[in-house]
């Protein structure tokens, strides 16, 4: 989506408008910016997030000096045309102390999709000997019946272990399913979607 500059209430805020970036694929926040709209311009036309430093008091692009790039995949606008929301490729940690995200979350909310991701990953670029080549190499069948396999583990655990093994078990059942659902060529997206729609 390429954004009607014209169109935003720049007004508002004296000219500079609150971005919020974040991370494309776990859709974990990553940071947050101040775009003028020559900022918001080169974003669009480079592809690359540029904002405006207030401490610089010039376009500054992010990982212009450490290369920690955040390459734009989508740009959206809230209701009120006052904040601009970039789904963006980080390209290393984004936060300057090296973190990935400048917020200190206890831990990354969204690692399932992290994880969604080093599965495909795993698809793409196969790594010999990892655990995903070997079940592969077995074939669909043997996958979905790991899936049938976690799931009785994890019912015993429930009734009859320990909180953390309950845990560990219910880990094992949602990394095979997603790993299952990568095999059918679906993704916890279209999960999402239906869950969603079954809601309404």
């Amino acid at each position: 989506m390429t954004i009607d500059i014209n169109s935003l209430d720049w007004d508002k805020t004296a000219g500079l408008l609150p971005v919020i970036i974040q991370d494309y694929k776990t859709l974990e926040v990553l940071m947050l910016g101040y775009m003028n709209a020559e900022a918001l311009e080169k974003t669009q036309s480079e592809g690359k997030v540029t904002f405006f430093s207030r401490t610089k008091n010039r376009l500054w692009t992010k990982g212009e000096t450490s290369d920690n790039f955040l390459f734009v995949k989508e740009l959206f606008v809230d209701c009120d045309n006052d904040t601009i929301l970039i789904k963006a490729d980080a390209v290393g940690p984004t936060c300057h102390t090296g973190s990935r995200s400048c917020f200190k979350t206890d831990f990354n909310q969204n690692f399932i999709f992290e994880l969604e991701n080093i599965i495909n990953d795993r698809y793409e670029n196969p790594v010999e000997g990892s655990y995903i080549n070997k079940m592969r190499a077995k074939g669909l069948n043997k996958i979905a019946q790991k899936v049938g396999e976690e799931g009785v583990e994890t019912v015993i655990a429930a009734l009859a272990e320990t909180e953390e093994e309950f845990i560990g078990e219910a880990s094992d059942l949602l990394f095979h399913l997603m790993f299952l659902l990568k095999e059918k060529g679906l993704s916890i997206q279209d999960i999402a979607k239906n869950l969603e729609k079954r809601h309404k």
